[in-house]
C-alpha cells in the first residue's frame, strides 16, 4: 500500500510520509482543525525510481554534481528532472490515489513536497520543494509526478550538499489535501523571532491565500501577543495592494479592493483565538513553531507545523 489517509499518520512516520506529512497527521489525530488528506508515500516514488530504472541513471549525474558552479547544478538538476517527468506514471499507483482523492468530496487539492529527512533544529525542508494549489482530479498524478521532481531542482540539490545531507538517504512523499480558499492566512511564531523573547509570539496576516506573504510580495499585519495572557503588546496594520487568489485552475495575484486595503486582517478576539491554538501546538511539541494558517468562513485550519530553524 502506497498512499495512508492522514489519520493512520503520526509524528513517528517521518520516514515514510515526509516531514510535513507526519506533522500534519499528528496534528490531525491531536485534534487540531487540518484540512482533511492523505499522503503518497515516499515508498511509492523510490518504488517507481526502481520500476522505471532511472534511480541508476539519476546517481551517475549526482556523482558529478559541482557545488561551486551554478551552472553546473542547474544544467544536471534540469536532466535529472526531466527523467522524472518523462516516464509515465504507475497504472495501480494512480488508480489508486484517484480512489482517495474521490472520498475526500472536493473538486480541488492542494499537493505538497514533504522530504523524508525530518526538519530538525538547525535544518529546514520549508521551500525546498514544490508546491501547487487548486489541483483537479484530471492534473493529480501529474502534479504528484512534479513533486517528485522537485527532489532535483538547483535550490534542493545546493541544499543538500550545503547542508552535507548528500549521504543521506532522502526521498520525498507527497501530502494531498483539500483545498483551503482562504479568506485570510499567514504565519505564526511562537517565540518572537527577532528579540528571541519566549514569552510572546507572533502572528502574520494577509488577504487571500498565503502565498503571498511566501512569495514576498506584500508586507503582512504583524500582531506581537504576550502568551501567559493572550493581551496584545503591538499591532503593525500594513497596507496590502494585491493578494493572491484562485482562478479558475489556479492562483494569480489580483488587486485588494481600495476599501480593504488599510483595514486590520484579523480583529482582536481572532488573534487570540489562534494564538490560544499555536500554543497548544507548541505544548504538543514541546519546542517553539513556525506554524502556517488559513481562515475560512471564520474558522481557523493548520495547514503546516515546523520547529523554528532560526533560534
Amino acid at each position: 500500500m502506497f498512499v495512508k489517509n492522514l489519520k493512520q499518520i503520526s509524528k513517528e512516520n517521518v520516514s515514510v510520509a515526509g516531514g510535513k506529512g507526519a506533522s500534519l497527521g499528528e496534528m490531525i489525530n491531536s485534534g487540531f482543525s487540518v484540512p482533511n488528506g492523505f499522503v503518497v508515500l515516499a515508498s511509492a516514488f523510490e518504488n517507481f525510481l526502481k520500476e522505471t530504472n532511472i534511480n541508476i541513471e539519476i546517481n551517475t549525474i549526482w556523482n558529478r554534481l559541482n557545488i561551486k558552479s551554478n551552472e553546473n547544478i542547474e544544467k544536471n538538476s534540469e536532466i535529472i528532472k526531466a527523467i522524472v517527468l518523462k516516464k509515465k506514471f504507475p497504472e495501480k499507483l494512480g488508480k489508486e490515489i484517484l480512489s482517495f482523492f474521490d472520498k475526500l468530496n472536493t473538486n480541488y487539492v492542494a499537493v505538497r513536497s514533504s522530504a523524508t529527512a525530518e526538519d530538525s533544529k538547525i535544518d529546514s525542508w520549508a521551500g525546498q520543494l514544490e508546491s501547487y494549489l487548486f489541483v483537479d482530479k484530471n492534473n493529480l498524478l501529474k502534479y504528484i509526478q512534479k513533486c517528485w521532481a522537485s527532489l532535483y531542482t538547483p535550490k534542493a540539490l545546493f541544499y543538500r550538499v550545503e547542508r552535507k545531507l548528500s549521504g543521506k538517504p532522502v526521498s520525498v512523499a507527497v501530502v494531498i489535501q483539500k483545498m483551503i480558499n482562504s479568506k485570510v492566512s499567514g504565519v505564526c511564531f511562537t517565540v518572537h523571532p527577532v528579540t528571541r523573547d519566549k514569552k510572546q509570539m507572533i502572528i502574520e496576516a494577509c488577504w487571500g491565500l498565503g502565498e503571498a506573504l511566501v512569495q514576498g510580495i506584500i508586507t503582512p499585519d504583524n500582531y506581537v501577543i504576550e502568551k501567559s495572557t493572550f493581551s496584545l503588546v503591538d499591532i503593525n496594520i500594513n497596507s496590502q495592494g494585491k493578494k493572491m487568489v484562485r482562478k479558475g485552475k489556479g492562483v494569480i495575484s489580483t488587486p485588494v479592493p481600495k476599501s480593504q486595503r488599510k483595514k486590520q486582517k484579523l480583529n482582536i478576539k481572532q488573534i487570540q483565538e489562534l494564538s490560544r491554538i499555536c500554543v497548544k501546538i507548541e505544548k504538543h511539541y514541546k519546542r517553539p513553531q513556525d506554524i502556517e494558517w488559513a481562515l475560512v468562513k471564520e474558522k481557523f485550519y493548520i495547514l503546516q507545523s515546523r520547529p523554528i530553524t532560526t533560534l
